[in-house]
């Protein structure tokens, strides 16, 4: 929050309020340009200058100091699609997309692998090289360091050689010397090695190169062996388990009658059979039973058989019955042509007879062959249904081992499958013995690097510029953040919230001079000197609306040149025809007596003290008609010389005899003085040095100043250098100052 406060009398002059505390409303508007930024630069170049050399050079001298490192590139490729030789003799092709972006990664890791490492370091023996034997026994940068801090003999003891140190340096080496990288999204690896010696470098990569590869036809031929072994191993464990389950298979088909893997077929089949025999064999003994019961039937109501259907269907029967039938006709023939009892007539009637007792017998033959037939069927049939049933029997023992059966089969199967799968695979692996290829392959082989990789000079000297610039740029803008004096008008107004009324430069800074500066602008009238007065006089009225009578000098410190700007302002107003007089209210400086250089026995104490007229203390300075009130008096007691009515008088008679009356009042901060006679004056111009008064030791000051009493009517730079503001006071009058400088020729 900004902290304000009032110095004026009239409420209509609130617009010239002071911004303390952070500076006012213009300081929050600013914006970094590229002019200020030059200006900046301009301002601080020594500094921005000499860091930036500074640190070029040590660039420089680092870059020359160290040791050429030399970078040998060795490329090696992934292989993506290779032959495979099978046991058949076919060609096939590995799948491109099996080394896929993980996969090449992983190989950049295997490269910087310490087992790799390891492989390079045997086969190179860099264990016996004299630069890493020397490295290693030579103390590390901590141990000098503290060496040379306690002070006195070696570093550290000889230490005593230890292989697994040893190794560890070796490997560390090789690790830190090594880079491995991917071309883009290719599959090929550049693999680079950095040392002091090129053709040590060649060789590291080369080897690098070649046990990357060495390693992964080396891996493939383990691994093929240890599958061999492994399925070696694996099928013999397999074989015993098949044999066991076949047996297995065997004895519990032989246990439980499974003489053939499709024995339930065939009881089924059995069964079949069985009941279209059995229906056969029923159908038949009911035709025999009905054939007996119907003869039986006729034998019952008195027949003699011979309208039995089997006797009627016999042979016999039929070829008796035709014998008798013929018989019958001769004795018919013979009884008619004998009688009864001719002896013809009687045997005819004995041979009938005879035939009658013959077809009878047939026929009681037919019946008891009929009775034996359904006798047959019968027992047929219960032989045929008995089968049956065991049949049945057989089949649901069959249903039952099969559960059995089949569970077992299912393992013998799957273990003799197991089997031959393994075996087969087995063969694969047999064949591609000896036919093994590497998953990599070496496409450039290193050479010898002629020129070093390291340092890069033109990279270093330009790293080094480029550092060197940026420190030497951040330095000057920290250096110019932190420095809180003032410089432009433009600061004046942003971090102080006053109006900028001017700048006074040093005279050697404008013009060839070597006598007092108060004497300058009298001398040159019409120099750059002399009109930065005018100009300062002219600001004073538009700052305040008006043309100021009294007009109060005064600064935040001492050695400001507010004497200067309070003597050169009088003599210049009364070169121009005013009427002035400049009275010297600096107790301990006298900035006037000093100016006249002379002692006076009257002066400004004896006037207020009723000593002295105001006549016999004015003195006339006859090169500008100027009037002077010096202090007059060497010794001046402590005390409060201004504050009473004697100096109210002594403005009101100034005011009354002249038209301008400046007061040339001691330092604000150390002697209250100037707080007092600023009350009693029109305008009070307060005097900055140029870049050497802090910002924060002028708000202190005009903290001191009364609130509401004070005409405070703006800042003044003092001593400024016209020629270093013409180079980096953007935004100043006086960077203009090369243009207009003839002006004053």
């Amino acid at each position: 929050m900004n902290k304000s406060v009032q110095l004026y009398r009239e409420d209509d002059l609130a617009r010239q309020n002071l911004v303390l505390a952070g500076g006012g409303a213009a300081a929050g508007g600013e914006r970094l340009d590229l002019n200020g930024l030059i200006g900046t630069i301009r301002r601080r170049r020594t500094l921005f200058l000499c860091l930036a050399l500074g640190i070029f050079l040590v660039g420089l001298v680092l870059t020359l100091r160290q040791e050429p490192i030399y970078t040998a590139t060795t490329t090696v490729v992934i292989e993506t699609a290779r032959e495979q030789l099978t046991p058949v003799g076919e060609a096939v092709l590995q799948d491109p997309a099996a080394a896929t972006s993980p996969v090449v990664d992983t190989e950049v890791q295997v490269l910087l692998s310490n087992e790799l490492a390891n492989k390079v370091a045997d086969a190179l023996k860099l264990d016996q090289l004299p630069r890493y034997d020397a490295q290693l026994q030579r103390p590390g940068l901590r141990q000098r360091i503290r060496a040379a801090i306690i002070g006195g003999g070696s570093p550290t003891p000889e230490r005593a050689y230890d292989p697994q140190a040893q190794r560890e340096y070796v490997i560390n080496a090789l690790r830190n010397g090594l880079k491995v990288t991917r071309e883009g999204l290719t599959y090929a690896l550049e693999i680079s090695f950095a040392s002091p010696d090129p053709v040590f470098a060649a060789a590291v990569a080369n080897e690098y190169g070649r046990q990357y590869t060495q390693q992964s036809l080396l891996r493939e031929r383990h691994a093929n062996a240890n599958a061999t072994a492994f399925l070696t191993r694996r099928i013999a464990e397999l074989r015993k388990q098949a044999q066991k389950d076949t047996l297995a298979v065997q004895q519990y088909r032989i246990a439980n009658n499974l003489l053939s893997t499709n024995a339930s077929q065939l009881t089924e089949q059995e069964v079949s059979t069985y009941n279209q025999e059995v229906a056969a064999a029923r159908a038949a003994a009911a035709e025999d039973q009905a054939r007996l019961a119907t003869a039986r039937r006729q034998l019952s109501t008195g027949s003699k058989g011979d309208d039995v259907g089997e006797a009627l269907s016999s042979g016999v029967v039929s070829s008796l019955r035709t014998q008798r039938a013929g018989l019958a006709a001769q004795l018919a023939e013979l009884n008619t042509r004998y009688g009864p009892r001719h002896p013809d007539v009687v045997k005819a009637k004995e041979q009938l007879a005879d035939l009658d007792g013959s077809i009878q017998k047939e026929i009681d033959r037919v019946i008891s062959n009929l009775q034996a037939k359904t006798s047959v069927s019968g027992q047929r049939l219960g032989s045929i249904q008995g089968s049956l049933a065991g049949a049945r029997g057989t089949l649901a023992s069959s249903n039952r081992a099969l559960v059995g059966f089949d569970d077992l089969t299912r393992r013998a199967e799957a273990s003799q499958g197991l089997y031959e799968t393994y075996l087969a695979r087995l063969k694969q692996a047999l064949a591609q013995e000896g036919t093994e290829q590497a998953d990599a392959r070496i496409i450039t082989w290193a050479q010898v690097p002629i020129s070093p990789s390291s340092p890069n000079i033109p990279l270093n000297m330009f790293l080094a510029a480029v550092l060197g610039l940026g420190a030497g740029l951040a330095a000057a803008f920290i250096a110019e953040l932190a420095f809180r004096g003032l410089t432009t008008g433009e600061d004046v107004e942003s971090r102080l919230g006053l109006p900028y009324l001017g700048g006074v430069p040093l005279v050697k800074s404008v013009m060839k001079w070597k006598g007092s500066e108060a004497d300058a602008p009298v001398a040159h009238p019409h120099s750059a000197f002399a009109e930065s007065f005018r100009s300062l006089h002219a600001s004073i009225g538009y700052a305040i609306d008006a043309v100021p009578q009294v007009i109060a000098v005064t600064s935040a410190l001492p050695q400001e040149g507010k004497s200067t700007i309070a003597a050169g302002l009088a003599r210049v107003m009364a070169l121009d025809g005013g009427d002035v007089v400049l009275v010297d209210c600096d107790l301990r400086r006298r900035g006037v007596n000093r100016l006249i250089a002379e002692e006076r026995p009257a002066g400004l104490i004896e006037v207020l003290r009723g000593q002295a007229t105001l006549d016999e203390a004015l003195l006339r300075d006859e090169a500008t008609g100027a009037w002077l009130l010096p202090i007059g008096s060497r010794r001046i007691e402590p005390g409060d010389h201004f504050g009473g009515e004697p100096m109210r008088a002594l403005i009101a008679a100034l005011r009354a005899r002249f038209a301008t009356v400046i007061l040339d009042t001691a330092p604000v901060l150390p002697i209250a003085d100037a707080r007092t006679l600023s009350t009693m004056a029109d305008a009070v111009l307060f005097v900055v040095r140029w870049r050497k008064t802090a910002d924060h030791a002028v708000t202190s000051a005009l903290r001191l100043l009364p609130r509401g009493r004070t005409h405070l009517a703006g800042v003044v730079l003092s001593q400024l250098d016209a020629r270093k503001q013409a180079r980096f006071g953007f935004g100043d009058p006086t960077f203009y100052y090369n243009q207009y400088k003839s002006y004053y020729a």
